[in-house]
């Protein structure tokens, strides 16, 4: 059968160079470039920057097959590889030099009064007011009322997501071999009238976490999943909790998680 490689990439200029560059060695590698996923497609390589990562993932709807990033974007963080790298990959993935990395996403049952809606994230799932104002948003972890969180809003991340919007938000960096949720504020209220946490929650994995809004002026709440905004009226509660899906990221040989992490912040 013949060897199958899905290449996605986004509409900047040096993307799509890089993609015939790669097609094109790939070809010659003995493999088939397709620009969908078909039924023996052994790798989906992703080429731009995280977004453009992300976005694939939830394109080809989290498939199981190991998925590779080559970054022409800035930060690059979850890009295994740059352009002037593809040489040495496919060396190295001819040759079986690498090793999958598994993470496991967030899932999110979204109830409004009309309908329920599950959502799937990478990174991380934001909740927020939708016309910036304080929120204020009831919090349980396993049904256990935790606290009445007011400020920007509430963020949950994987340990993958640690260092994207949670990183920013002022949450911890975690090793992705860890098994656990984490649970950070957005600008909360500390003050006489609100009470909220100030620094991050870690959860285990087996936890649900429910958010229920109080609505006082609106019915709209804004949901933001890896960085994509979704606008909701009328939710009654969002329950956050681990997915059953695994992303199987293919890494190099020598790839450290910490090593990039001084690589790319420090």
């Amino acid at each position: 059968m013949e060897k199958v490689v899905t290449v996605s990439s986004n509409t900047l200029k040096q993307s799509i160079k890089v993609k015939d560059i790669l097609t094109q060695k790939l070809n010659e590698a003995g493999y088939y470039v397709s620009n969908k996923i078909e039924k023996n497609t052994e790798l989906l390589i992703s080429i731009g920057g995280d977004g453009s990562f992300l976005k694939t993932v939830h394109r080809f709807n989290f498939i199981e097959v190991p998925v590779l990033a080559i970054n022409t974007g800035h930060l690059g963080f979850l890009a295994e590889l740059s352009p002037n790298q593809i040489d040495d990959f496919i060396k190295a993935y001819t040759n079986d030099k690498y090793f999958i990395q598994k993470v496991r996403p967030l899932e999110a049952t979204i109830c409004t009064k009309n309908q329920s809606i599950d959502i799937t994230a990478i990174n991380e799932i934001v909740i927020k007011n939708i016309k910036s104002r304080t929120v204020h948003l009831d919090l349980k972890v396993n049904g256990i009322k935790i606290e009445s969180f007011s400020g920007d809003g509430i963020l949950i991340s994987t340990p993958i997501g640690s260092t994207a919007y949670n990183y920013s938000a002022g949450g911890s960096i975690v090793d992705p071999e860890l098994n656990l949720l984490q649970l950070t504020p957005i600008a909360p209220m500390n003050t006489n009238a609100y009470r909220s946490f100030t620094s991050s929650i870690i959860l285990p994995t087996t936890s649900v976490i429910t958010i229920s809004p109080e609505y006082d002026f609106e019915n709209s709440i804004l949901i933001v999943i890896d960085g994509t905004q979704y606008k909701f009226t009328h939710i009654d509660e969002v329950r956050v909790f681990k997915s059953d899906k695994k992303i199987h990221l293919l890494r190099l040989e020598g790839y450290e998680f910490w090593n990039r992490v001084s690589e790319k912040f420090l």
